[in-house]
């Protein structure tokens, strides 16, 4: 438009230029011929002045068409410059669209080959997922008109966690009514009393988890994690069994390379990382005291991929550990030191890991191992150690076999030997008792079965234990009468514990999931008799 303005004024410009030098050349030739005929000199010198005149505003229109020209030339610059701006915009919002479309047809292909590998995938259950993740690609898109977890740092925080319910019944005598782990005798009870089962109902197994991104140090992305349930003390007031407190489970801060992490905080045993799948074991890992080592601890450790390729890895992990020695706390409001960290020095734990894809799933296979030096009281030295595998193989398609192993000494810390890690025959303070490690030998399996995505069907089984011989002759009391800290809550008598499950899972949304169970229990002491019990437990949760 601006151009074609252009192209008319300069078109008027001509048509007064040419009217002027006709108008000029037609005075000219009056003038001449006026002076010709006339003779006169003050005539000429008129028409030379009026001439005179005529170029003057001849020169002004042509120094107008000059700026006008300029201006035009201006404003035709500004516009193309505007115009390749929209353009540039325009291509890449055309770009965005491509790789937009790119991403969603790689997606839709890795689904055909996945319905192509499981030709029994039923086909409405693809298209429900897929659905699912259109409406979570939505919710991701509507995240910039949703209100964020508001940070102190410009570094962004992340919340998620679980709210679980779980209804139970228990039947027989058990020493944590809402996870047990041990079978009690029924005149025996912890709390005092005979009984021979319970029902009840908690929330406290529900977790809330903090995840922190930070910045890069070194060449590493940074990283925290922070997990925590309501497992901790009961509240003294009205129907405090219902109300538990707060307690820390993890917390670690995390340096990541390419391959190599360097981590630090509160968390699982990384020699012995392993846990059975249950819902109804979340604030308690499934099997603890019966075969699965478990702690949370503090740690800081080494985890580097000597191998790393896109099917195949292999990790080797290396640290040190807060030596606990599973004595009770005897001051709710002062820490004194554990028999472990008397010793002052660290527990030492290492594993190598060999991890490669099969049927579209892991296969992992790991090796550890753990030592520590404890000092109990006078003279008595002790030598924790334990040596542990764990396993994760595919079988076929639909199943999946997973488990652990172990035999140590002084590791009751990690749920071994019904929580002892010594055996005495007196008091701790006196230099004549004979303090000896507990030995242990424990392990536990799984098989899992997972027809569809949504449903899955585990059934496991594990067993610590220890002979009668090493326990026998041997004075235990969960009592301070030999020494303090307290030793153990469990009975000393314990010389095996049993436990196995079977339980469904399904999640008809991937935040949804409700869960049943059934858990049988049964532990030996030293005069080779046997206490049972059993639970159901029926869960509903949301995670987010």
């Amino acid at each position: 438009m601006k151009i074609s303005m252009l192209f008319q004024r300069r078109f008027s410009h001509l048509l007064v230029f040419s009217s002027l030098l006709f108008s000029i050349s037609t005075e000219a030739s009056l003038a001449q011929n006026n002076a010709q005929l006339r003779h006169s000199r003050g005539q000429g010198r008129a028409s030379v002045s009026t001439l005179q005149s005529r170029i003057d505003h001849l020169e002004q229109i042509i120094e107008e068409m000059r700026s006008e020209e300029i201006r035009a030339r201006t404003e035709a610059n500004v516009e193309n410059s505007q115009l390749k701006d929209q353009l540039r915009v325009a291509l890449q919002k055309l770009d965005a669209i491509q790789a937009t479309v790119e991403k969603s047809m790689e997606e839709q292909k890795k689904l055909s080959a996945t319905a192509e590998k499981n030709p029994a995938t039923d086909t409405k259950e693809t298209l429900t997922r897929i659905e699912e993740d259109r409406q979570l690609l939505s919710g991701k898109l509507d995240e910039q008109y949703q209100t964020k977890i508001e940070s102190a740092s410009k570094y962004r925080v992340k919340i998620f966690g679980t709210i679980l319910m779980n209804i139970f019944s228990n039947k027989g005598n058990v020493d944590y009514i809402e996870i047990p782990g041990i079978a009690l005798p029924r005149t025996a009870s912890l709390t005092g009393g005979e009984t021979g089962g319970s029902f009840g109902g908690t929330l406290r197994q529900s977790e809330l988890g903090l995840q922190v991104f930070g910045p890069s140090v070194a060449g590493a992305k940074t990283e925290g994690n922070f997990v925590a349930d309501f497992l901790g003390d009961y509240p003294d007031t009205l129907n405090g069994f219902s109300a538990g407190t707060l307690r820390l489970r993890t917390g670690t801060i995390r340096f990541n390379w390419s391959r190599t992490s360097v981590i630090a905080g509160q968390d699982d045993l990384f020699f012995s990382p392993r846990y059975p799948t249950s819902y109804a074991s979340l604030g308690i890992p499934a099997l603890s005291y019966a075969g699965n080592l478990w702690a949370w601890m503090p740690q800081v450790r080494v985890e580097h991929s000597l191998i790393k390729t896109s099917d195949t890895s292999l990790i080797i992990s290396g640290g040190i550990l807060d030596p606990l020695t599973g004595e009770i706390p005897t001051n709710e409001f002062l820490r004194a030191p554990g028999a472990g960290e008397s010793s002052r020095q660290p527990g030492y734990g290492g594993r190598i890991a060999w991890r490669r894809n099969a049927f579209g799933r892991s296969v992992e296979i790991g090796v550890g191992g753990y030592y520590s030096q404890e000092n109990w009281a006078v003279k008595h030295t002790i030598h924790g150690w334990a040596a542990t595998t764990d396993w994760t193989i595919p079988v076929g398609k639909y199943f999946d076999l997973s488990g652990a192993f172990y035999r140590g000494e002084a590791i009751g810390a990690f749920g071994a030997a019904a929580g002892r890690t010594v055996l005495v025959n007196g008091p701790l303070t006196d230099v004549t008792t004979t303090v000896k490690p507990s030995p242990t030998v424990g392990g536990w399996t799984q098989l899992k079965f997972r027809p569809i995505t949504r449903l899955q069907f585990n059934v496991a089984a594990g067993q610590d234990s220890t002979t009668a011989s090493e326990v026998r002759g041997f004075t235990f009391t969960p009592l301070s009468s030999l020494g303090s800290p307290l030793l153990s809550y469990f009975p000393g008598n314990l010389v095996s514990n049993r436990s196995g499950f079977i339980n469904i899972i399904y999640r008809p949304r991937s935040n949804l999931v409700f869960s049943a169970e059934f858990r049988r229990l049964r532990t030996f002491t030293i005069d080779n008799h046997s206490d049972k019990a059993s639970q159901i437990n029926l869960m509903t949760g949301i995670l987010f």
